[in-house]
């Protein structure tokens, strides 16, 4: 009985501590005493940030928010790329080097190259499959293959990388750039990425450039649209999620001029193509460069939709989409030859700052 009066008693005190801990942890967080982590927002699909950049020079032409938090779809892969560049550079791995095809991999969503679990394909093959279809289940299965067999180290090695380039405002936590709420880079970033895509690796820059290639008896054309209607674009990448929006990073050159331009969060893909074409024009003309018509009107690149229980094929009626779905299809595992060569984990050391390109801001042309 005693006991059971103690417990009674114990009670509204136990009540009372509750409400004055709660209450206390309020008035620290508001005055800023206790600091607990926040989580990643970039949720700004529809808001354009923008960057373009003088690649040579370093001077910028243009920026609208160029440092607020966004998510880079599949804009992700150019750190997936600059990784495979460099080791590929290192002689860690080779164009032949054989890839497998883990379930992981396999089961990564839409757009895919439809990857089997237990088959491999090469170290080519996956590039091609980033630059064009931006695959990403060949993304997932090149970054084990970098990351030693797992992706998610291979995205910490992709973050020491962003911070050694000086992308200080850039966390990857995959190789393909699918939804990730602590995924997050800002367009001034990615322009760094891709300045030092062109100036670190000219050899393998050419990549970007691909119309289409074959693969396993299709032929998987490339999603970039500017390569086709924009007059000297020689690269680079598109993406999409419906939280990150359209992204567009392209790279053009006319006469001695090259230009880097980063689009983020454009509401369509229309709209996106049409701002690209603005910012690469005003920049192209801030440096004395003449207009050029364009090479063609945009191809557009879609699937297949169904309307009323009807499949369309009229291409006025469907959309371009930057990450088009892909059924998996299965075929058997192909042997690539006795000079390919599997690795376990490739070496890849980091470049440094000290290769940083300038991203110094010029006070001509500059949007707030």
């Amino acid at each position: 009985m005693q006991s059971e009066k103690k417990s009674r008693s114990k009670a509204p005190k136990a009540r009372r501590w509750a409400v004055f801990s709660r209450t206390a942890l309020g008035v620290f967080l508001s005055a800023g005493v206790i600091a607990l982590p926040k989580a990643a927002h970039a949720q700004y699909a529809g808001h354009v940030s923008s960057y373009v950049v003088d690649a040579n020079s370093g001077a910028v032409l243009s920026q609208v928010d160029p440092d607020l938090q966004r998510y880079p779809a599949s804009l992700t892969k150019l750190m997936t790329l600059y990784m495979t560049f460099r080791a590929l550079r290192g002689g860690e791995i080779t164009p032949d080097t054989s890839v497998p095809v883990s379930i992981h991999a396999s089961t990564q969503a839409p757009s895919k190259l439809g990857l089997v679990p237990g088959t491999r394909f090469v170290v080519q093959q996956a590039i091609l499959g980033l630059v064009t279809k931006s695959a990403n289940d060949a993304a997932c299965a090149l970054g084990e293959l970098l990351g030693g067999g797992d992706e998610v180290r291979f995205a910490n090695m992709m973050t020491q990388q962003a911070r050694a380039l000086g992308m200080s405002n850039t966390t990857f936590r995959n190789a393909s750039g699918l939804p990730d709420p602590d995924q997050v880079t800002t367009a001034r970033d990615l322009s760094v990425l891709a300045q030092h895509l062109v100036h670190d690796f000219p050899e393998y820059y050419h990549y970007f450039a691909t119309p289409s290639f074959a693969f396993h008896g299709r032929m998987i054309p490339n999603h970039n649209p500017m390569l086709k209607t924009y007059a000297g674009a020689d690269g680079m990448k598109t993406g999409y999620t419906d939280l990150a929006g359209h992204n567009l990073i392209t790279s053009a050159q006319r006469s001695n001029v090259r230009l880097v331009a980063v689009l983020l969060g454009a509401r369509s893909n229309p709209q996106r193509n049409m701002i690209m074409t603005k910012l690469l024009d005003q920049g192209f003309a801030s440096e004395g460069v003449a207009p050029m018509a364009p090479l063609r009107q945009p191809t557009v690149l879609a699937r297949h939709v169904r309307r009323r229980g009807h499949a369309s094929g009229n291409t006025n009626s469907v959309v371009e989409v930057a990450e088009a779905p892909s059924g998996p299809r299965h075929y058997r595992p192909v042997g690539h030859g006795a000079k390919h060569r599997s690795v376990t984990k490739a070496s890849i050391r980091m470049a440094t700052s000290r290769h940083a390109v300038s991203t110094k801001k010029s006070s001509r042309h500059q949007k707030g």
